[in-house]
């Protein structure tokens, strides 16, 4: 605080030092770096996460067991061919095919561990599935040919049903048509293993039991696949909620920020120039031949020390001013 009077300039200086202020200033921005530094490796940790998860191991489960669906499919071909045909190939293209769901199975087991039940169940599912077609290659092997006339009857009537959709092919779309010869197409695997079991009943047991594993393994894939699309939109989700959480918090911290910048932007320089600027006037003063100044300190800052030092200066050469006034004068 400044005021003159007439006779006298006072000075008034109180406050804490400058290192104090400097102390402050930094432990602030630090207040303020340190959650938002906190707050960017959180979230970038938590990004990485669950990107992490989603290619490393939901998605490729997700695949896998896709892959597992069709090389069922594909055993479930190699067994029907080898029944009809009775080609030792179809055997091997089986068992192949066998070797690579497990293969598949082990690699979802490895990148999810969750799912074991569902792992375990898969396995035994195959392996019942390879004893009953094993069982069904002995069978084979003791009965006779396939009823040729059987099959060739099954062959007509295959074609016969072609003939019906090829003739009726312009009353409805073309998509309808092609569901309708996917439909006919799929059923005559269906109708020529019906006819070979017809002839055997252990047989057609056997059959059943294939039927019933391979459905089964098929079923757990696709529910084993459904549930990880199904975590990676979940994962997705959580990634999108996590983004729009760090905008809101950044935003939030953003705005305190500038505030605060904006308080020290005044408060500060306040402080730290209005007493040096109150010791320039008085300097001024002195210097103008006006020693009547008069200073109120209050504290140790360096501001206040500074003062002293200038108010002992004032006070020297005011004294010598006096002391050389009456030597002067003739």
């Amino acid at each position: 605080m400044v005021w003159r009077s007439r006779r006298a300039l006072i000075i008034s200086l109180e406050g804490p030092s400058l290192r104090r202020r400097v102390a402050f200033s930094l432990g602030l921005v630090r207040l303020i770096l340190v959650p938002v530094i906190f707050l960017a490796v959180y979230y970038l940790f938590a990004m990485g996460s669950i990107v992490d998860r989603i290619v490393s191991v939901d998605a490729p489960v997700a695949t896998n067991a896709e892959r597992a669906s069709i090389e069922m499919l594909n055993a479930r071909r190699a067994e029907r061919n080898y029944f009809l045909l009775h080609d030792p190939a179809d055997i091997d293209a089986n068992r192949a095919y066998l070797r690579q769901l497990e293969r598949t199975i082990q690699t979802c087991r490895a990148l999810e561990p969750e799912e074991r039940p569902t792992f375990d169940e898969l396995e035994g599912q195959i392996e019942f599935y390879r004893e009953n077609f094993n069982r069904a290659v002995e069978r084979l092997g003791e009965s006779n040919l396939p009823p040729i006339e059987s099959l060739r009857q099954v062959v007509r009537t295959y074609q016969q049903d072609l003939d019906d959709v090829l003739t009726h092919s312009g009353r409805g779309s073309r998509a309808q048509m092609i569901e309708m010869l996917r439909a006919r197409i799929g059923s005559f695997d269906a109708e020529v293993a019906a006819t070979v079991q017809a002839e055997d009943p252990q047989f057609r047991q056997t059959s059943q039991h294939l039927s019933t594993a391979s459905q089964k393994i098929i079923d757990l894939s696709t529910e084993l696949e459904s549930r990880s699309w199904q975590r990676v939109q979940q994962d997705h989700e959580g990634a999108r909620a996590l983004l729009r959480r760090a905008e809101w918090i950044g935003g939030i911290i953003s705005a305190l920020t500038l505030l605060v910048s904006v308080w020290v932007s005044f408060l500060l320089p306040r402080q730290v120039v209005k007493p040096l600027t109150d010791l320039k006037e008085a300097v001024d003063h002195a210097a103008a031949g006006n020693y009547e100044i008069e200073f109120d300190v209050k504290g140790d800052s360096e501001v206040v020390q500074l003062a002293d030092s200038v108010r002992n200066l004032i006070g020297h050469v005011r004294e010598k001013h006096n002391n050389a006034g009456p030597t002067s004068k003739p």
